[in-house]
C-alpha cells in the first residue's frame, strides 16, 4: 500500500512516500520558509517525481503534535482537505511516537520536545515502543523527577539536546540519541502499524494534540 506521510510539528517541513514500511522517497525542508509555503508544494513535488497521484495513495499518516502550534494546525488543515476530497483514511501519529522510532536499541526511550521557557513535552516508551504513561507537558525539572525511576534510558529530541547537561547531572547512566529530527518517514512507519490495527481516522475526526495552551491563549487568560 502507498502511504503519504507528513510532519509539520517541528521546524522541519517533512513529507515521505512509503510502500508499506519501505521508504520510496522523502523531502525534509528547513529553508527559512513557513510550513504554509512549503507543505503543499513538496507534497505535489514528491508525488510527481514518483509518478503518483493522490488517487494512488491508500493512507495518509499525519503528525498531530505536540510541537509547533502553527505547524500542527497547517499540517492537519491541509491533510483534512486532501483526505476529504480524495476519501483517504488517516493515521493520526504523535510527534513523540515519531521521535521514539528513531532509536532501535533495547532501551527505554524518553522523547523530549522543547516548548520554550524550560517547558517541554515528554513521552516515555518501552523497548517495544509502547507508551509507559500519559504524555507530559511540564517544566524540565518536573520531567526529570518523573523519569528518574527508569533505568537504561536514551533521551531523544531537541528538548533532550537543550537540557542535556541537566539530564546528565540528575540521571545516572543516561544516553542521548545522535539523531533527533522529527521526519515524516518515521510518521509513516507508525501510520502503517496503526493501519494494521485498524486505528484510523477520517477528515472529520483527526484532531491536534497540543498538551498545553498556546502562548497567545496563556497571555489572553492572564
Amino acid at each position: 500500500m502507498k502511504i503519504l506521510a507528513i510532519d509539520t510539528s517541528s521546524k522541519i517541513c517533512s513529507t515521505a512516500i512509503l510502500e508499506n514500511e519501505n521508504l520510496i522517497d522523502e523531502i525534509n525542508l528547513d529553508n527559512g520558509k513557513t510550513h504554509s509555503e512549503n507543505l503543499l508544494p513538496i507534497i505535489s513535488q514528491i508525488l510527481e517525481r514518483n509518478n503518483l497521484k493522490l488517487s494512488d495513495v491508500d493512507l495518509i499518516a499525519c503528525s498531530v503534535g505536540p510541537g509547533s502550534f502553527t505547524g500542527i494546525r497547517i499540517g492537519i488543515a491541509s491533510i483534512k482537505a486532501i483526505a476529504e476530497v480524495n476519501n483517504i483514511p488517516i493515521a493520526s501519529v504523535t510527534s513523540l511516537e515519531t521521535l521514539a522510532r528513531i532509536d532501535t536499541s533495547n532501551k527505554i526511550k524518553v522523547c523530549i520536545i522543547d516548548a520554550r521557557n524550560n517547558q517541554v513535552y515528554c513521552g516515555i516508551f518501552d523497548e517495544e515502543y509502547n507508551k509507559t504513561e500519559e504524555f507530559i507537558a511540564d517544566d524540565i525539572l518536573e520531567i526529570i523527577k518523573k523519569i528518574k525511576k527508569y533505568t537504561n534510558i536514551i533521551c531523544i529530541g531537541d528538548g533532550a539536546i537543550l537540557h542535556k547537561d541537566l539530564l546528565q547531572q540528575n540521571i545516572s547512566n543516561v544516553s542521548f540519541s545522535t539523531l533527533n529530527e522529527q521526519i515524516a518517514y518515521n510518521t509513516g512507519l507508525i501510520g502503517y502499524k496503526k493501519y494494521q490495527k485498524n486505528e484510523l481516522k477520517n477528515a472529520d475526526s483527526i484532531l491536534p494534540i497540543y498538551l498545553r495552551k498556546s502562548q497567545a491563549e496563556r497571555m489572553k487568560k492572564n
